[in-house]
C-alpha cells in the first residue's frame, strides 16, 4: 500500500468515525423525549442549534418565546433545557416550589470552577447561611452610611475623571469608566480596599477584572459546549483561557484574604470594622473549620459578580437609552435640578454629592422609573433557572421531568407585548409611576444597587449631557452570564457646568 493510500484510508476512517458520533448525538437528542406528547412543552430546537446563535442567544430565544410562552431545547444529555416567560411557572420554582427546584448538579460543574461554593452556585444550609449573613450585614446602618459614602466620593472621582478626558478626546467608553468605577466601589465597600482602577493606576487590579469578565463568558460558554469536560481534562482551547484567567483572579483574591487577616489581626482594639470582608472574616473565627480562605474567596467572587456586574451593566445601559431617548434625559435632568436646589450654577463636585442625601434618593421618582425601565428591558443576569428535583407539572399544564432545567428568559419577559403592551420593546419610565405620582414600584432587595446607580447617575447627569459617540454603530450584548456591552459603549459629553 503506496503512501496516498494510507492517507486516504486514514481520512476515510476518520470520516467515518465522525459520522459514527454524530448519528450517536442526534440519536441521544431526539431518542425518548416525548418530542410529540402535548403534555411536555414543545420542541422549539436542539442545543447545536443554539450554538448557531451564541453571539446574539437572548435575541434568538425572545423570537422562539413570542410564538411559545413555554418551550424545550433538547440535549444529547438526558435531562432537556426548558425556557419560559410564563410569570406562573416562575413564581412556582422561585417561590411554591423553591425547595423542589435548585441548582443542579449540571450547574454546580458548570459555575464551580468560578464560583466555588458561593450563594450563586449552591443549594441548602450553605446558601441559608451566606444569605442570612448578607442579609444582616446589608441591612445595617453602619453599612448603609459607609457604603453612600463610598458611592459619593467615587461619583465625584468618576466625573472629574470624564471631564478631563473629555477635554483631550471627546469620545470615550463609558462602559469601560462605569464598570472601573463598581469595581472600585464594591472593593472598597465589601472588602475594604482602594483599588484606583478609574484612574487606571492598579494594574492588577485591571488585570483581575479583565480576567474575571472573561471567566464569566467562558463560563457561560460552558452551557453551549459538550465537549468542555473533555477539553478542561486536556487543558485546550477555551478551558485553558479559563483556567489562566481563573488562575490570576485565585492570585488576586488571596492577597487581598490574607492583606485583610492581617490587619484585622493588627486592629483587635478597633471596632468601626465597616467592609462586609471585615465581618466575614470575624464570623471565621467563630466556625474556622467551614470559614476558610478558600470559603472566603468563594463569597467574594459571588459578591463580585452581584455588585460590580448588576450596577456596572445596568448604568451603562441606562446611559445608552439616555442617549437615544434626549428628552427623557432631560426630564431626568430637571428632576435633579428641582430635587437637589442651587443657590447659583456653579458648585464643586465634592460639594454636590455631599447634597446627595438619603431623602434626595426617595425623591427622585422619575430617575428611579428609569432605572427599573432600564432593567426590564436589560436585565443584569438575562436568563437564569433551577434544575426539578422530582417531575412536576407547571402552573401553565406542562410536565417536567425530574432533572430537567427551568429556565426563565429576563430578556425576552421584557420585550413581551402580552406582558407590557404593544409598546413593551420601547423606553417609557411612565409604566413605572403609579397614577398619583406618588412613586414608582420599589423592590427592596435591590435598594442597595438602587442607592448606588441613583447616586452616580444623578452626579452624572448634573455635570454632562450625554450623547452617542457614533449613531451608527449597533450597540449589543457581549453573550455572557450578565449582560454586558460588546465592544464598550463609546458617548461624548457636554458639559452642563464646570467641573472642579
Amino acid at each position: 500500500m503506496d503512501f496516498f493510500s494510507v492517507i486516504f484510508s486514514f481520512i476515510a476512517s476518520a470520516l467515518l468515525l465522525v459520522l459514527i458520533l454524530a448519528l450517536l448525538l442526534i440519536v441521544k437528542t431526539y431518542f425518548g423525549k416525548s418530542i410529540g406528547n402535548p403534555n411536555y412543552p414543545p420542541v422549539a430546537e436542539t442545543l447545536f442549534h443554539e450554538l448557531l446563535y451564541i453571539n446574539t442567544i437572548y435575541d434568538h430565544l425572545t423570537v422562539i418565546a413570542r410564538k411559545h410562552p413555554t418551550f424545550r431545547v433538547l440535549s444529547p444529555d438526558q435531562a432537556d433545557y426548558v425556557y419560559t416567560t410564563d410569570v406562573r411557572n416562575i413564581e412556582h420554582i422561585l417561590k411554591t416550589k423553591f425547595d423542589k427546584y435548585t441548582k443542579g448538579e449540571y450547574d454546580r460543574d458548570i459555575l464551580s470552577d468560578l464560583f466555588g461554593e458561593g450563594i450563586f452556585a449552591v443549594n441548602g444550609d450553605k446558601w441559608r447561611q451566606q444569605r442570612k449573613l448578607a442579609s444582616l450585614e446589608f441591612t445595617t446602618r453602619v453599612l448603609r452610611d459607609f457604603s453612600c459614602a463610598v458611592f459619593r466620593r467615587s461619583a465625584a472621582k468618576l466625573v472629574r475623571i470624564i471631564s478631563q478626558i473629555s477635554k483631550e478626546d471627546n469620545i470615550f467608553d463609558i462602559h469601560d469608566m462605569l464598570m472601573r468605577y463598581t469595581l472600585d466601589s464594591i472593593f472598597k465597600v465589601g472588602f475594604g480596599v482602594d483599588l484606583n482602577c478609574l484612574e487606571g493606576s492598579s494594574k492588577e487590579g485591571l488585570e483581575f477584572m479583565k480576567a474575571f469578565d472573561d471567566a464569566n463568558e467562558l463560563v457561560f460558554q460552558r452551557y453551549l459546549d459538550l465537549l468542555w469536560k473533555l477539553k478542561r481534562l486536556l487543558n485546550i482551547s477555551s478551558e485553558a483561557k479559563l483556567k489562566k484567567n481563573i488562575k490570576v483572579i485565585d492570585n488576586f483574591v488571596n492577597g487581598l484574604i490574607t492583606t485583610k487577616r492581617k490587619q484585622l489581626a493588627e486592629q483587635e482594639d478597633n471596632n468601626a470594622k465597616e467592609d462586609i470582608l471585615h465581618r466575614f472574616l470575624e464570623a471565621s473565627k467563630k466556625n474556622p473549620d467551614q470559614m476558610t480562605d478558600q470559603y472566603l474567596r468563594d463569597i467574594i467572587l459571588n459578591f463580585m459578580i452581584a455588585g460590580k456586574d448588576t450596577t456596572g451593566n445596568t448604568l451603562s445601559w441606562f446611559i445608552y437609552m439616555l442617549c437615544k431617548s434626549p428628552l427623557i434625559q432631560e426630564k431626568i435632568y430637571e428632576e435633579v435640578k428641582e430635587v437637589i436646589a442651587e443657590a447659583d450654577n456653579e458648585i464643586s463636585t465634592d460639594n454636590f454629592v455631599d447634597r446627595i442625601t438619603d431623602e434626595t434618593l426617595d425623591k427622585m421618582h422619575y430617575l428611579h422609573a428609569a432605572l427599573t425601565e432600564t432593567l426590564r428591558l436589560f436585565p443584569a443576569v438575562p436568563v437564569d433557572g433551577r434544575t426539578a428535583q422530582e417531575d412536576d407539572i407547571l402552573p401553565d399544564g406542562y410536565k417536567v421531568k425530574k432533572g430537567e432545567s427551568v429556565n426563565y428568559i429576563a430578556y425576552a419577559m421584557g420585550r413581551m407585548p402580552n406582558l407590557w403592551g404593544n409598546d413593551a420593546e420601547g423606553f417609557r419610565p411612565e409604566r413605572w409611576l403609579d397614577q398619583n405620582g406618588a412613586g414608582p414600584r420599589i423592590c427592596l432587595g435591590r435598594e442597595f444597587a438602587y442607592r448606588q446607580m441613583k447616586i452616580v447617575s444623578i452626579t452624572l447627569l448634573r455635570f454632562f449631557r450625554f450623547e452617542m459617540g457614533d449613531e451608527t454603530r449597533k450597540v449589543t450584548y457581549r453573550s455572557m452570564l450578565t449582560l454586558h456591552v460588546d465592544g464598550g459603549l463609546h458617548v461624548q459629553v457636554v458639559p452642563r457646568i464646570a467641573v472642579y
